[in-house]
């Protein structure tokens, strides 16, 4: 399974998203620190949920961080975080 697929259903089920988009940027970062040649080493996530409500942007990435513990301590090397209450933006 894709990373992006993996990180998609760890945040689909952490967090009931409205909306969820997880991006592999990991053809802009080649040559920089963490980037393999398979790719699959740089994420953008953006996401929509009632979790995030009342809760400030360092507690949602905490939040979002927490659920891909494992990922980001394996092969994910960077995560870029948008994390949205609905309504908000």
């Amino acid at each position: 399974m894709a990373m992006s697929d993996i990180i998609s259903n760890k945040l689909q089920e952490a967090f009931t998203p409205e909306s969820l988009q997880v991006v592999d940027e990991s053809h802009l970062h080649e040559g920089h620190a963490g980037h393999r040649p398979s790719g699959e080493t740089h994420f953008r996530v953006y996401i929509v949920s009632g979790a995030f409500k009342g809760k400030s942007r360092v507690d949602r990435h905490r939040m979002i961080n927490a659920a891909l513990a494992a990922e980001l301590s394996g092969g994910v090397h960077a995560l870029a975080i948008h994390a949205q209450a609905p309504g908000e933006g």
